[in-house]
């Protein structure tokens, strides 16, 4: 059996606590720099989000929340910073919208059809970074925040009426996708659950295997780690580049997907937008880890939720977005304090190991 390492199982610990300890004393200091009563808060918050129906809004708000979030975390593993996550959505959703609203196929062929062609555009869009990376020397994120607004420029281009819109009244929308192609859902009381949530669970579940348990992923956090290394190791490192863009794109085409197949069933001119850059915060806040991005996407939807309650409570709107600020910054700070603190442990501990084993050197020189 093996040993656990108490240490670490404390340092680990130790930087979560630490961060919602800090975040909650700041988020109270600002919230009694207003004049309120920050214990008042947290109760209202903790009431209204442990209704029934709030905790189905959170849930199914957190379904994209959490798939942007693994989009970041791909190039994050290997040192990519895609800030481009919420272009490649956007311009996927609109073409997989434009696919689905004009063909009718039965069901069991257009959803997927309609998700692969999610997964191809948001997948060429950031490959396109990738490219320029590896042929140029690009900066990805110099490339992904441009093909955000290129993304924005082509949405807005095509979606008028004439071209692949449609306006129903002030709004233009894609033509609606048809009902046999609305996805599933999972019945509950009072509403009921995105059956996004099982998709979005099973890639979770690949994004583990396959970063933690493969070579590939083995090379890809090799390269993230050194690449001068990871090139003398035998990895392609422009190889791999590519393949994470296009693996992190892939995943971005997914975001859009709840929206569009179970709640608008077209790209309009209201779709969501934003949710790539939630999700950069979202992959910090969970440190790239899968289960920990989930809890970050479960805590931003209910700060979003509970945030609306206390509007009616005369608190000031924007305490919602200081608060996640306040988290995002908290948690950042707190891990890589721990971290350091468990560098200089083990330094210590290397060092007292290398002292010991010199006196037992020369204890036996001097019995020679």
């Amino acid at each position: 059996m093996k040993k656990i390492d108490r240490t670490k199982l404390t340092l680990g610990i130790a930087a979560p606590v630490l961060a919602i300890v800090a975040a909650l004393v700041i988020t109270s200091v600002i919230i009694l720099a207003t004049g309120k009563d920050p214990l008042h808060a947290y109760a209202v918050m903790v009431d209204f989000g442990s209704k029934s129906d709030s905790q189905v809004w959170i849930i199914n708000k957190a379904v994209p929340y959490y798939l942007s979030a693994l989009a970041v975390a791909i190039g994050f593993r290997m040192n990519l910073f895609n800030i481009g996550v919420d272009g490649q959505y956007r311009i996927a959703a609109f073409f997989a919208a434009v696919v689905g609203g004009a063909l009718t196929l039965p069901g069991f062929l257009q959803i997927p059809l309609i998700i692969i062609v999610a997964m191809l555009v948001g997948s060429v869009w950031a490959g396109i970074a990738g490219v320029l990376k590896t042929t140029r020397g690009v900066s990805e994120v110099i490339t992904t925040i441009m093909l955000n607004s290129i993304a924005a420029a082509v949405i807005g281009y095509f979606l008028q009426e004439g071209r692949l819109a449609v306006k129903d009244g002030n709004l233009f929308h894609t033509p609606n996708i048809p009902a046999s192609s609305h996805f599933f859902t999972i019945p509950t009381q009072p509403d009921p659950l995105d059956g996004f949530l099982v998709v979005a669970a099973v890639v979770g579940l690949a994004y583990w295997f396959v970063l933690g348990r493969t070579r590939f992923g083995f090379d890809l956090r090799t390269v993230g780690r050194s690449e001068s290394a990871a090139q003398a190791g035998g990895v392609s490192v422009k190889r791999m580049v590519i393949t994470s863009m296009l693996l992190s794109g892939a995943a971005a085409g997914l975001i859009g997907m709840p929206t569009l197949l179970g709640v608008s069933h077209n790209y309009g001119t209201d779709f969501p937008v934003g949710i790539g850059f939630t999700g950069i915060a979202i992959a910090l806040l969970g440190r790239n880890h899968p289960l920990g991005m989930a809890a970050g996407a479960l805590l931003w939807g209910f700060l979003e939720r509970t945030g609306t309650q206390l509007e009616f409570e005369d608190y000031e709107q924007e305490i919602v977005g200081v608060m996640q600020g306040v988290i995002v910054l908290c948690v950042v700070i707190a891990y890589e304090v721990v971290r350091r603190y468990g560098l200089r442990i083990q330094q210590r501990k290397v060092g007292e190991e290398l002292a010991a084993q010199a006196r037992k050197t020369d204890k036996a020189e001097v019995s020679a």
